[in-house]
């Protein structure tokens, strides 16, 4: 009896433990980029081989890029593990590119006090430029999107009236309001409430199991969060500063190899950025115009004239490098003013100086001796002295008859020979 008890016990245990069902977490916050894309791309992968029940998305975003959204809302498509949008905590909101990832998710849920909506296309592409060209492209743009808001909506039937308006007219609702809209499936205060709320629901013909599910957290790895911690407006700016600091270092104080370097490294990475945020020309023109007229400045005589207007062209060119209708890309003043400053300040006193110097005469080697005095020591021979320079005693030659003590200045130097004059006296100077 006792080990019939025994053995059952342990069957129990072994079937738990076989039954015991995951459920995959990750969490969004920020901008949607391509470092999102390929995160969601690897946890549906790694949720998949986990046998997870489902794959829980949670998301606070203010919006993104409509070329990474499109690769998101693909990778839900082709999921074979059932995809669920929680947008949360309370506070949070799935804003722009957030909308569009919401809606096309399985399962739809948001927290109390959270908001969605607003996906009306300002500032979406990858491919660099101002998105907001003319009439006729600002056209396109929104008809494309909400075309695609459209479908999504159709597929995962949910509210299309809604849904196209969050394109057109920028709505946005709360997410009471998306329920009652049916915009979502359900409103959940937490992710172990959103797991019991979706536990027993039908999706990809099959019942998910999520009452007692474990929670799996699938986090970023490291080139993901490097690259999503990357992907900001600021820090392409800093990027791009960094890059001509470095390089125009490096140019007016060769040899340091170190700023060369960095600057490299900093150029390339602000060219990847470049690729993938919407870059207004026009700013990156008025950038280089700055760069231009600094160092301009300093071979030409203008009294500063050019350094206002590098300053000027600077602070014009940060303002214009991004969108500044969309918070998402606005570079703020706190961050443009200052760098505005140092800026000048680097090409006007280290630039500048490093220029300058490079212009100068040459101090050290035979060219830097012509020029120098020294003090004659003793004859050697006819025509010949022995003279003293500069802590070294040399061999020189002179026309005209010197005496001991009698002060020469150098003219040239051939090979180890120097080749002098008499120095007039301070008295011959004098008369």
């Amino acid at each position: 009896m006792v080990r019939r008890l025994i053995l059952g016990c342990l069957l129990g245990l072994v079937c738990s433990g076989w039954s015991a069902e995951q459920a995959a977490l990750i969490q969004i916050k920020g901008a949607i980029g391509p470092a999102t894309a390929s995160y969601i791309a690897r946890a549906i992968r790694v949720a998949k081989e986990a046998g997870a029940q489902c794959l829980i998305i949670q998301l606070d975003t203010p919006g993104g890029l409509l070329e990474s959204t499109k690769d998101i809302v693909q990778s839900f498509y082709d999921s074979p593990v059932p995809t669920v949008v929680f947008v949360s905590p309370s506070g949070a909101s799935a804003g722009s590119a957030g909308c569009f990832i919401t809606l096309a998710a399985d399962v739809a849920a948001m927290a109390p006090n959270t908001t969605i909506g607003a996906a009306h296309p300002v500032a979406m592409g990858g491919g660099g430029g101002e998105q907001k060209t003319d009439e006729v492209m600002k056209q396109k743009m929104e008809s494309f999107a909400s075309s695609f808001m459209e479908s999504i909506a159709h597929r995962r039937q949910r509210n299309v009236e809604w849904a196209v308006a969050s394109v057109k007219e920028s709505a946005s609702i709360t997410a009471e309001q998306a329920l009652e809209k049916k915009v979502i499936d359900l409103i959940a205060k937490d992710v172990p409430d959103l797991l019991k709320q979706i536990d027993g629901r039908r999706v990809q013909e099959r019942t998910l199991k999520t009452s007692e599910a474990q929670i799996m957290p699938i986090p970023m790895i490291t080139r993901e969060r490097v690259f999503q911690m990357l992907w900001r407006p600021e820090i392409m700016f800093i990027l791009m500063l960094m890059a001509v600091y470095g390089i125009l270092g490096e140019l007016s104080n060769p040899g340091a190899i170190l700023p060369g370097v960095v600057g490299a490294i900093s150029l390339i990475l602000a060219l990847y950025l470049a690729a993938v945020l919407p870059v207004n020309v026009a700013g990156v023109a008025l950038l280089l115009l700055a760069v231009a007229l600094f160092i301009a400045d300093i071979y030409a005589t203008t009294h500063g004239v050019l350094t206002a207007g590098g300053i000027i062209s600077f602070f014009l060119g940060a303002l214009m490098l991004f969108d500044r209708t969309d918070p998402l890309w606005r570079l703020s003043l706190g961050m443009i003013i200052p760098a505005t400053i140092l800026t000048a300040a680097f090409f006007i006193f280290v630039v500048g100086a490093g220029l300058k110097a490079q212009l100068l005469s040459t101090k050290t080697g035979k060219e830097g001796m012509i020029g120098l005095t020294a003090s004659v020591v003793t004859p050697t021979g006819p025509g010949t002295v022995r003279v003293f320079v500069e802590g070294e005693y040399w061999n020189a030659v002179c026309p005209v008859e010197l005496t001991p003590g009698q002060q020469v200045e150098i003219e040239a130097v051939e090979g180890l020979t120097l080749k002098v004059k008499p120095k007039p006296s301070i008295q011959e100077n004098k008369s």
